[in-house]
């Protein structure tokens, strides 16, 4: 449920005594994240509460302390003055009041006569119990895994099957709120979709799989739903307990999630009878979304071939050039260029009107129609002397397609090259990949030469741990990664992708790679240790929710280690604060770049962490640098509220709020005033209008009034002193990291496929 925690549980109250707690606050999301031995001193705090039929025990959008279980009675959630659902014995609300000051999102109203077990804030962490949550890392989905996944040939449909499916397409709520399915796309995919048998008792989706790649529609019979809760490791405990979440009959359909992206399975879906249904896999649905997206490269085709500078290209070069512009919009007086500004940028104008004005003088007004696109500052593409003319914009607005010279290059090769060549020519163009970094030297720190410290963290694939150079005593954090479990997940190319990235950065907000090795089962990353811990438990652990101060601080570190990635067209795609480490000294930097990639132009590859999705991940209809700048937003939002604001308890909810918009959020009093307007300036569903996206580029962040009296000059070179700074007693103190040894993920043995694929992975040995 959506107010402040709540949520139910199967759980029942018979009465006060302390076993019955126990076995209750072992059920509540929030406190799983405690030590199993703290629960008794919880327990023992609990107060017990009475409150009458029609008794409103928490009031939306008043801020609240207490979290609240239901011993006996009902109770109805409320959400904007509409009933959503029933709250009963064994029920829970409130409990993230006691982590934060935030407003509660639902009014909770007593049906009957309530009793309640309670526990405030101020209770909460004189117990000592805050400082011992544990949280662990929100996981990101997707990623581009290369996994050889069963495509069927179509089958004929009847008329009646075919309006079943329809029936099944459009019915799915879930479906239709993330993606754009009209008429044309409905029918495509019901072409493409093969018929399957399945046996009764069949468990055709097993929750927590990670082989994830199809979407059923239900034609016969039905299947039951299963969800488990999941044991201290994570993993999802047998179907014999797990609670049955409801049936799929005949016109519904399940596993759209996996349309999306890869991630395990939510649920267990078993038949419950002999059962038919109709299949389809996730690339072809990707391709069908992917249709409109051929129109419009082809539109832009169209505008390229007025550009008599472009004429050398090839048919091809055209096509690939198109992929690569970039949409910006502009408002009247807007100036796109000055004259005498370094010019970088080929623009062609799809709308509105400019004036192009020299020495002060208009000298021509340029004009979008229907029939013609103009475009200017072509030169640019070639070399990067000053405008000769200032454009500004005269209509009302504008919109223009666009081009950099580095975006060319490594798209095309460089233009002097193609135009010597022609369009008619064979020789080769080289394309120009950007450089690693060129200042650090690799192979000088051997791996025998490293002593494990401690743990630090966990992932999905394996661990981070300290490690101490015995030749200079200097510390490390040393990434290992599962090589079966890369395999098994089709990660390999996504893997080396991260190395190159890595090698690509040289920012003092990121942190920094110093080699990297590879052993007989593992790939291994040495990095520099950040020994403040993971921003996202500091946050928890010393009430940082809600200061500006820090939020301002942590943003402007993040902005410019986004601004160093997307000068070398990187794109990072999975901020949060749990991707944000502190130093000694409190600075932060970036880190885990494996979902990183160089993008000249868009990428298709739908992943991240589902709080952070942009509007155009969700949609698959292409992404580039600019879902950064949304995930920026996001990070603001939720440093200063405590939770991100399209928060809900399943990423397809969390998806339809992200269609919704940004403006149909409710801000909390600390997310008001002007960072208000910074937040909604960087969430812009309309990705060109992005702050950062437009003219001005970060400049407009800095800029920014919520940054007004801001050092940017100090922030760079490190000499702003940060507004906490962690307890470091010496260069091996881990006690800002909790990870323990039984959340580490399980090790798949590997055995080499002679492909060859990590052959180059190592900087040493």
């Amino acid at each position: 449920m959506g107010c402040g925690g709540c949520s139910g549980t199967k759980s029942q109250l018979g009465g006060p005594d302390r076993e019955e707690r126990l076995q209750f606050l072992a059920n509540v999301r929030l406190l799983k994240r405690l030590p199993q031995q703290e629960h008794g001193a919880l327990a023992d705090a609990m107060a017990p509460a009475v409150f009458e039929s029609g008794s409103i025990i928490i009031q939306q959008g008043e801020e609240g302390d207490v979290f609240y279980v239901i011993k006996s009675g009902k109770c109805i959630v409320e959400i904007d003055g509409v009933a959503e659902t029933e709250l009963k014995a064994g029920d829970y609300f409130g409990e993230n009041a006691l982590l934060r000051n935030e407003p509660r999102l639902a009014t909770i109203k007593a049906t009957s006569r309530v009793e309640t077990l309670n526990v405030n804030r101020a209770m909460f962490e004189k117990l000592g119990l805050k400082a011992k949550l544990q949280f662990p890392k929100r996981g990101a989905v997707g990623g581009g895994a290369h996994v050889k996944v069963e495509t069927k040939p179509s089958c004929p449909k009847t008329a009646a099957e075919e309006n079943l499916m329809i029936t099944a397409l459009k019915g799915n709520n879930n479906l239709a709120s993330c993606v754009d399915l009209d008429d044309t796309k409905i029918k495509e995919v019901i072409n493409r979709m093969w018929k399957e048998s399945v046996a009764a008792g069949t468990q055709i989706i097993t929750q927590g799989d990670m082989s994830a790649d199809y979407f059923y529609i239900v034609m016969e019979g039905s299947f039951e739903v299963l969800v488990s809760e999941e044991n201290q490791a994570g993993q999802s405990v047998e179907c014999a307990t797990a609670t049955r979440a409801g049936v799929v009959h005949p016109g519904q359909s399940f596993g759209e999630l996996a349309l999306m992206y890869i991630a395990p399975r939510a649920a267990t879906v078993v038949a419950q009878s002999d059962a038919v249904v109709m299949v389809i896999d996730r690339l072809q649905f990707k391709n069908i979304l992917a249709a409109s997206s051929v129109q419009m490269i082809q539109g832009y085709v169209r505008y390229l071939d007025r550009v008599k500078l472009l004429n050398p290209l090839k048919d091809e070069e055209k096509v690939e050039l198109a992929k690569g512009l970039q949409e910006m919009v502009f408002s009247k007086n807007d100036c796109i260029f000055e004259q005498g500004e370094k010019g970088d940028y080929l623009y062609i104008l799809t709308s509105g009107s400019v004036s192009i004005i020299q020495d002060g003088k208009q000298i021509v007004e340029l004009q979008a129609t229907n029939m013609e696109a103009q475009h200017f500052g072509e030169k640019a593409l070639i070399t990067n002397e000053p405008r000769a003319a200032t454009i500004k914009v005269t209509s009302e607005t504008a919109a223009a397609l666009t081009v950099d010279k580095q975006t060319f290059d490594m798209l095309l090769g460089p233009l002097e090259e193609i135009q010597a060549r022609g369009k008619s020519g064979t020789a080769q163009v080289m394309k120009v990949t950007p450089g690693v970094r060129g200042s650090k030297q690799f192979g000088l720190i051997f791996r025998k030469e490293l002593m494990k410290l401690g743990l630090l963290g966990c992932g999905g694939f394996g661990s981070v741990e300290m490690v101490e150079h015995v030749k200079t005593h200097e510390t490390y954090a040393i990434k290992q990664l599962s090589k079966g479990y890369i395999v098994k997940s089709g990660m390999q190319k996504s893997v080396i992708s991260e190395k190159d990235v890595q090698l690509m950065c040289d920012s003092p907000f990121i942190v920094q790679l110093y080699e990297t090795y590879n052993g007989e089962q593992s790939l291994y990353f040495l990095l520099e240790l950040c020994q403040g811990g993971e921003l996202y438990a500091t946050y928890t652990k010393k009430n940082l929710w809600g200061r500006e101060d820090c939020a301002r601080f942590y943003v402007a570190g993040t902005t410019l280690a986004f601004d160093h990635m997307h000068s070398k067209k990187i794109v990072f795609r999975d901020l949060k604060p749990e991707n944000l480490l502190l130093n000694e000294q409190g600075h932060v930097k970036l880190t885990d770049m494996g979902l990183a990639k160089v993008v000249a132009g868009k990428t298709y590859t739908t992943c991240g962490t589902p709080d952070y999705f942009a509007p155009e991940l969700i949609a698959s209809k292409g992404h580039n640098q600019a879902v950064d700048w949304w995930t920026l937003g996001i990070l603001t939002f939720e440093l200063l509220s405590g939770h991100p604001p399209f928060e809900s308890a399943t990423p397809m909810q969390i998806y339809q709020k992200v269609k919704k918009g940004i403006n149909r959020v409710a801000f909390p009093k600390k997310c008001r005033g002007v960072v208000e307007t910074l937040i909604k300036g960087l969430c812009n569903s309309n990705a060109g209008e992005r702050l950062p996206m437009k003219k001005g580029g970060i400049d407009n962040i800095k800029q920014h009034a919520f940054y007004q009296g801001f050092s940017w000059e100090a922030m760079e070179e490190f000499g702003m002193l940060a507004p906490y700074k962690p307890v470091v007693k010496d260069k091996k103190d881990m006690h800002n990291f909790s990870a323990k040894r039984e959340d580490m993920p399980p090790q798949l043995r590997y055995t080499d496929d002679k492909t060859g694929w990590d052959s180059n992975f190592a900087t040493s040995t």
